[in-house]
């Protein structure tokens, strides 16, 4: 039996301490998101090039028990099209930060979440929920059926309005909803958006569009920032700022009223990579640092090569030293990804 690994923090050139891990499980999506794959054309991952249910484990325990990391998150893809996701969540559900990590949960399970585009909720919910998912961020960028078509190529808002509600009454310590706002798409609609949150007793967070479309039609001048965005709700709601939660991606907003709060994750007008604490790992195993990262370092043919979990735990170090300081999306420098944001894991 191999000895009990002695924790260390995960520490980047920059300061950053990792505690957070986003794991892709498939690349595979029900949705055609415009703002994230091709209408037609997408190539999936061969079976065997795909992490199985054993290795994702393996990496997340090595992460957890050699550098304290204490909060994963499953998505996609869809991360709900991955055959028997239930029996992968009750395997990272039983992982434990270690008593003697520097981790605020030390000594707990950890946090374990997962981020979905709701359609097939209704479904599954309730058994993800008894696995061990904690919290749930839902994806909806549109209260409108039609504009939902377009936005997603699939006519599917009565389902993912009713995946909401399954989630609301599953008893998730938390339920979010995520939507990515884009200029003359949808930024019509962040008000609806937000009363929305409001009714449900959810919290929105608005998500400024980011250069991670299959198709590259991204251009700057779609982005509607984080400041037009609360300025919009603020003239109907008024508005408090929320002291800021340690490395969370999103800036927090209570209404005045008492009626719950509101988000946005500024990635572009105001990146929040001076505190990121997060690493992902994609379907295929590749490790990045960075969603925007142009490098990612290959864990599944080391693990499949006969690498120890000591071997293991060293390349991830090896990668977290890579970590830029920021996504330079502002520079003139910026160079996207190859790969689209259902390719690397959202």
């Amino acid at each position: 039996m191999s000895a009990t690994p002695v924790v260390r923090d995960l520490v980047d050139p920059y300061g950053r301490t990792i505690r957070d891990l986003r794991i892709s499980v498939t690349d595979r999506c029900n949705f055609r998101c415009t703002y994230c794959m091709p209408a037609e054309g997408m190539v999936w991952l061969p079976k065997a090039e795909v992490l199985s249910f054993e290795e994702i484990e393996r990496l997340a325990r090595i992460v957890v028990e050699h550098y304290g990391v204490d909060g994963i998150r499953l998505t996609g893809g869809e991360p709900t099209m991955r055959a028997h996701l239930p029996v992968l969540v009750s395997k990272l559900a039983a992982l434990v930060v270690p008593a003697d990590s520097a981790s605020p949960l030390a000594g707990q399970p950890i946090d374990l979440a997962i981020t979905t585009n709701g359609a097939t909720l209704v479904n599954c919910v309730d058994e993800l929920r008894l696995a061990g998912i904690a919290r749930i961020n839902i994806s909806l960028d549109t209260l409108d059926r039609k504009k939902f078509e377009t936005m997603t190529r699939r006519d599917e808002l009565p389902r993912v309005l009713a995946g909401i509600e399954a989630a609301r009454h599953a008893g998730f310590s938390s339920v979010k909803i995520n939507a990515v706002i884009e200029r003359g798409v949808n930024d019509d609609e962040i008000l609806d958006l937000a009363e929305f949150g409001r009714d449900k007793g959810v919290e929105v967070r608005f998500i400024e569009f980011m250069p991670l479309d299959a198709e590259g039609h991204w251009m700057n001048d779609k982005v509607v920032s984080q400041d037009e965005i609360v300025e919009r709700i603020a003239a109907v709601h008024p508005l408090e700022l929320v002291p800021a939660r340690g490395a969370a991606p999103a800036d927090r907003w209570r209404y005045l009223d008492g009626v719950g709060t509101v988000g946005v994750i500024p990635s572009v007008t105001k990146p929040f990579c001076g505190d990121c604490d997060r690493v992902r790992l994609t379907a295929d195993g590749q490790f990045r640092t960075c969603l925007f990262s142009t490098t990612e370092f290959d864990l599944r043919d080391l693990m499949r090569s006969g690498a120890d979990d000591a071997t293991v735990a060293e390349q991830v170090a090896k990668a977290v030293g890579t970590k830029w300081a920021g996504h330079q999306i502002n520079q003139v420098n910026f160079i996207r990804p190859k790969r689209s944001m259902s390719q690397i894991g959202g």
